[in-house]
């Protein structure tokens, strides 16, 4: 971390410890990525993990289809870290390479399913126009249901702070790991 220096575990306060204890025992395993920025404010970082808890690993949409919407956000926001962290899991979750590598270099991609469109244009178009139209908005909808396209809106909008908190921060790739986006 270039803007922060890091948290000395030994030296964080009882609000602080609490906090990375319930991280580093949750399913992330770990203080990587915003959570040790966020630390800082240990009621944000509380609040914060517990909405990404279940943005990333409860919500109702299939998991290759929920990477690649946090892919698009990494993407869009040049936030290097979370494109290099989120395109290993979309891989892992059964996202085709090649809609990896298109997302990464602005390209669209070769769809293989029409949910993977929707999530693309639907994402796509917001963060373009800050609004969805109609008829992306009835298409996601129609292929996800109410709460599928809430769930869509929260994944985004928490990995959008997310993008915002490492690029504010400058948090940095693991060493001797390129930079995935131009």
């Amino acid at each position: 971390m270039s803007r922060l220096a890091p948290l000395d575990p030994a030296r964080l306060d009882p609000e602080q410890k609490k906090v990375a204890d319930a991280i580093v025992s949750g399913p992330r395993g770990g203080l990587r990525g915003p959570f040790e920025p966020w630390l800082r404010s240990p009621v944000l970082a509380d609040r914060a993990q517990k909405l990404g808890e279940y943005c990333r690993f409860n919500n109702s949409l299939p998991k290759d289809l929920s990477e690649l919407a946090i892919c698009l956000v990494g993407r869009h926001f040049k936030a290097q870290f979370e494109f290099y962290a989120h395109a290993r899991m979309a891989r892992e979750a059964g996202l085709s390479a090649e809609i990896i590598e298109a997302v990464r270099t602005r390209r669209t991609p070769p769809f293989g399913r029409e949910v993977e469109r929707v999530i693309y244009d639907f994402v796509t178009e917001y963060l373009e126009t800050n609004r969805v139209a109609e008829p992306n908005y009835r298409r996601a909808i129609e292929a996800f249901g109410e709460k599928g396209v809430v769930d869509l809106v929260g994944v985004c909008g928490y990995y959008m702070l997310v993008s915002m908190t490492l690029n504010v921060f400058d948090v940095k790739l693991p060493p001797g790991e390129p930079d995935p986006l131009a």
